[in-house]
């Protein structure tokens, strides 16, 4: 598993209000996740919202900027850089983080 308290970039992991997030600006939007977490749930989670633990902003988890250069993916809230959610897998499991996000609603049908 990645280590959760490092950037991919391997420098100490930032826990204050948006500052150190990755040193390049070069980032996918949330939907790049799309693929690795259709492995894990039943449901498209790049339309879930997901609220912020730093800003409480709620946005769709396809609003993220998502950083691939790691050895997983590192999702940030697109309004403070705040890392929101991080992925990693080996070929028999996969890890998510969610630490960085209070709630994240899900929704169960498509209108």
């Amino acid at each position: 598993m990645a280590d959760m308290n490092h950037h991919p970039d391997g420098h100490p992991a930032s826990h204050g209000h948006g500052h150190g997030h990755e040193d390049s600006d070069e980032y996918e939007d949330g939907n790049a996740m799309a693929g690795p977490l259709s492995e894990i749930f039943a449901v498209d989670l790049t339309s879930a919202h997901g609220r912020c633990a730093n800003c409480g902003i709620t946005e769709p988890v396809a609003r993220l900027r998502v950083y691939t250069r790691a050895p997983g993916l590192v999702g940030r809230c697109p309004h403070c850089a705040h890392v929101t959610l991080r992925m990693t897998r080996s070929p028999d499991n996969a890890w998510l983080d969610m630490s960085g996000t209070t709630t994240l609603r899900i929704p169960l049908t498509t209108t």
